[in-house]
């Protein structure tokens, strides 16, 4: 018999993920639409299948949260925790939402975990928390701006006489392509976190021993990510499209190409929950530096990076104070 506590928790955890997917589908689409490769609807149709298929192609990230933030603690007062951390993490996305700004879902999940761990004195995995959250969240973004930076430096020197109508044409139909593989890229890292506070909170009911992924947990977070992703974030979608570098097909292409690998990578090789959000964002600002650097909104990109720091305590500390209201009844 499922405890209601353990049931809530998993809504909850769809709702995260339900708004990762809108919170982030401009990660994948932006540059597509902008650049007018793809229709708005066209391109969140697209986004929330390969979202869909992504979540499906594997599962290391979601054992790196379930197991390597904090520990497992036990009954209700674990199930407690976990809550509080999604409320923290929830609340955090809304916000950044509603102000339009590019910040990390997942970080904000990881925040909320150790939030909730420190307010209810539960054991942090500090040496995971660093060596799998902190250290790619500074890697990733550097690796995806110099990657962006050289595959664009790479497509203007290859077409450099070309026929530009011609090379346009052809970069727009190319951007489908890599606005599908980033959405692919996200669906599997990002489906991976609520998988993994799912599995969390099933161990923590005693409904599971170990820290497999069952098939139905992958299959309705894939479904809820999908879901808020064809929802979009227009807000977003804007700050990502236009404010930081005013994009042309080639400039996508080359941004989500690079951003891609860097997803694809870090999910595979080392099943690292990282930042898509942190990643294409860089990107973006790398292949905008081939053009000239003023032609960068750097004091855009300065109040994201603004956001990105501010991600893991703020949502940690609603995550605390959630679970300190929790434990009042």
């Amino acid at each position: 018999m499922l405890d209601i506590t353990l049931v809530v928790v998993i809504v909850l955890a769809l709702g995260f993920d339900f708004t990762n997917g809108f919170h982030d589908a401009a990660n994948a689409i932006a540059s597509a639409v902008s650049t007018r490769a793809l229709t708005l609807r066209a391109a969140l149709a697209m986004a929330a299948v390969m979202n869909l298929i992504g979540a499906l192609l594997g599962t290391a990230v979601a054992v790196t949260v379930a197991s390597g933030v904090i520990d497992t603690p036990d009954g209700d007062h674990g199930l407690h925790v976990v809550l509080a951390a999604l409320v923290g993490a929830i609340v955090w996305n809304l916000i950044t939402w509603y102000f339009g700004l590019p910040s990390s879902s997942s970080h904000a999940l990881i925040g909320g975990l150790v939030g909730a761990a420190l307010a209810s004195a539960t054991t942090v995995h500090w040496s995971g928390v660093l060596m799998k959250v902190v250290v790619p969240m500074i890697i990733s973004p550097t690796v995806g701006l110099l990657l962006g930076y050289t595959v664009m430096t790479a497509i203007m020197w290859i077409f450099r006489n070309g026929n530009m109508h011609r090379v346009g044409r052809g970069m727009r139909k190319a951007q489908i392509v890599s606005s599908a593989s980033l959405a692919l890229g996200h669906g599997l890292q990002d489906a991976q976190k609520s998988m993994g506070v799912i599995v969390l909170a099933l161990v923590i009911g005693h409904q599971q021993t170990g820290y497999h992924v069952p098939f139905w947990v992958v299959l309705v977070c894939a479904l809820a990510l999908g879901a808020g992703t064809y929802a979009g974030g227009l807000r977003i979608m804007r700050t990502m499209g236009r404010r930081i570098f005013h994009l042309t097909p080639a400039h996508g292409f080359a941004a989500e190409v690079s951003a891609s690998s860097v997803l694809y990578l870090t999910a595979f090789a080392f099943g690292a929950p990282i930042s898509t959000t942190h990643v294409i964002t860089s990107a973006v600002m790398g292949v905008g530096a081939t053009t000239r650097r003023s032609a960068v909104r750097w004091s855009v990109a300065a109040d994201i990076a603004k956001g990105w720091v501010l991600t893991l305590p703020a949502s940690a500390a609603v995550a605390a104070g959630t679970y300190g209201l929790i434990s009042l009844f």
